[in-house]
Parts: structure tokens; sequence; C-alpha cells
């Protein structure tokens, strides 16, 4: 589809594999793959590493300065409802 097309593109841009894009399909309602990137990297999350689908939730590998960071999105509304570390 265009959409995933097109969030495969803006993933190469952020240097992200399009596999990571492709785990799962987005639900229906989900903001952009940029538009959450963008929401990600504006709380301090920078670089993204990884972005996938999980049982609904966006999956987030970031470093937050120099700590690599796992984190649960929510795609509809970019609210992130977890942030641990990723060993």
């Amino acid at each position: 589809s265009e959409m995933c097309i097109r969030d495969r593109m803006v993933g190469a841009s952020l240097g992200l594999s399009p596999l990571s894009l492709a785990d799962e399909r987005p639900p229906e309602g989900a903001k952009p793959i940029s538009e959450l990137a963008k929401m990600i990297e504006e709380q301090g999350y920078s670089p993204i590493t990884e972005i996938s689908f999980d049982r609904g939730q966006l999956e987030v590998e970031a470093y937050k300065g120099t700590n690599k960071r796992e984190l649960k999105v929510d795609p509809k509304s970019g609210k992130i409802l977890s942030d641990r570390r990723d060993d």
C-alpha cells in the first residue's frame, strides 16, 4: 500500500531496515511512522535504531543519551507506555 511504501522510505531515511517495519501491520487509526518517530525524538530519544509493531503496539529501540532504551508506544496517540533499559 502507499502508506507502507512511504513508511518504509521514511524508515530507510531514518537508517532503519525496511524489515524492522514489516513485522506486523499497524493498527487502524495509527499515526504514520514518520510522525511517531518525530514525537519520540522530540522527547530526547535519538537515534532510533529499530521500530516494529507487536500486538498493536509500536516497539522502539532508541538511545536516550548513552543509554539504549526499549519503548512501547501507543501508535494512535504516540504516548510512551513503557520505557526500559535494553541490554
